[in-house]
């Protein structure tokens, strides 16, 4: 179940706990009653297509109003506190960039 894109370990075991299915039990070896009573419990929340429309509005809002979380989602950056001096490569990819001193090469003469 956590293939599906909103439904994590946790989540899933909500589900099979409240569909009173085992843990345990291969996807092959349920029954159709246990399918039945997952895909019910399943279509209740939001997952998919709707949760990431949903997300991505949520993304477009805080960009309209010109939020600093918007900024930061448009420019492609941590947008919850992180350092970006070091880390961040899953925001601004895997661009390696070495740490320097800071200070500027005197050209010369």
């Amino acid at each position: 179940m956590t293939v599906l894109f909103g439904i994590g370990r946790p989540l899933a075991h909500t589900i099979l706990k409240s569909a009173n299915v085992d843990f345990g039990l291969k996807p092959k070896d349920l029954t159709v009653e246990q399918e039945n009573a997952i895909r019910k419990i399943v279509e209740s929340y939001k997952i998919e297509g709707d949760l990431k429309r949903e997300v991505a509005g949520n993304i477009k809002r805080l960009k309209d109003i010109k939020s600093y979380r918007g900024s930061r989602h448009q420019r492609g950056l941590p947008s919850r506190g992180q350092r970006t001096k070091t880390n961040s490569r899953t925001r601004r990819g895997n661009v390696r960039k070495t740490m320097g001193t800071g200070r500027k090469v005197a050209d010369k003469k």
